[in-house]
């Protein structure tokens, strides 16, 4: 069931998830900053360029509270959300190479203003970091958690270069989202139960809560590369099928026009039709296939926030469910 979609119940949400934790974020944000104080100047010009683009700082959020809500120490859930949020931050400059993008959040990006080399190099220097600060919760189980989940950011990275151009199918489709999107807030669920004193019930529940909102939340992306305010997505609309990558508005489209022409030059490269699919996008954008897909979103929220009903009212739990809520309202 879709909820308050009005962009002020949005903002609200929006702030009200993230407040029990603003001075922790502060910490988080802090911790990043220090990654590049030894380093060259032009890498720490880089990370204060990149940390100024902002971003709710999603991640590192669900694992404050998550562990707060759980009674971890704070030092660990800081140094567990700088980690996360740097392994993210490292994927996002990669990713705006690959896909040639000039902008994220209205800011130019990295390569917008670095050659590709340079560009690569800090990815890198990020994800390295990001691997020291997670080693600093001294928790190796932990550890290997985060390493796995980068293996599988970047497997599913590759997979989506070289396999699914062109392919309409679900199951691709849920395994790149899970692979792109829903690992990481599944890892950021577990690891700060991980550190908190809970049984392995509780940390696969949160397991799971992460797994839910992080497929929500990709699908939402997916749907606002369609409909979404193309000045505040910052990247034309219909981009990822233009790219040659079928989204679920897509899937749903397709599935009920077999036939369309456009569909079906799709497994055969004619997504590199310009013309074709932009006139593609049109009649996706015309149809209620968005509706459809966010119709799956809502399921996923609807699990997470079953899941959140079984624990304990704190005021951590409620903002758990202000944010997961949000992950549906968002309009970027």
């Amino acid at each position: 069931m879709r909820r308050g979609s009005l962009h002020g119940e949005t903002d609200l949400n929006a702030v009200t998830f993230i407040s029990p934790i603003l001075e922790e974020i502060k910490l988080v944000e802090e911790r990043m900053r220090a990654q590049a104080d030894e380093s060259h100047p032009d890498l720490r010009a880089a990370l204060e360029h990149l940390l100024a683009a902002g971003g709710k700082r999603i991640r590192p959020t669900i694992g404050l509270l998550i562990g707060n809500m759980l009674g971890a120490p704070l030092e660990k859930l800081v140094t567990l959300g700088a980690a996360v949020e740097l392994l993210h931050t490292a994927t996002l400059v990669h990713d705006d190479l690959i896909d040639g993008s000039l902008l994220r959040r209205g800011m130019p990006t990295l390569n917008a203003r670095w050659s590709p080399p340079a560009t690569v190099l800090t990815g890198d220097f990020l994800f390295a970091r990001a691997a020291i600060t997670a080693a600093e919760t001294d928790h190796l189980p932990l550890m290997k958690l985060f390493s796995e989940t980068l293996a599988t950011i970047v497997n599913g990275e590759l997979t989506q270069m070289f396999t699914s151009r062109g392919l309409i199918s679900r199951d691709n489709y849920y395994k790149r989202i899970y692979a792109k999107t829903a690992s990481l807030f599944e890892m950021t669920s577990r690891a700060a139960a991980m550190v908190s004193p809970v049984n392995e019930a509780v940390i696969e529940t949160m397991r799971d809560f992460g797994f839910q909102i992080g497929m929500a939340f990709q699908i939402v992306d997916d749907i606002l590369d369609f409909n979404g305010d193309q000045n505040a997505v910052g990247k034309p609309l219909g981009s990822d099928l233009l790219n040659g990558l079928v989204t679920l508005p897509a899937i749903y489209y397709a599935e009920a026009n077999p036939n369309d022409p456009d569909v079906l030059s799709l497994p055969q490269g004619g997504w590199t039709n310009n013309e074709n699919m932009t006139r593609l996008v049109g009649n996706i954008r015309a149809s209620n296939s968005s509706k459809q897909a966010m119709l799956e979103a809502d399921q996923h929220i609807d699990r997470a926030l079953t899941i959140l009903s079984s624990m304990e009212t704190c005021a951590e739990r409620d903002a758990l469910e202000n944010l997961t809520k949000y992950i549906v309202d968002r309009k970027v």
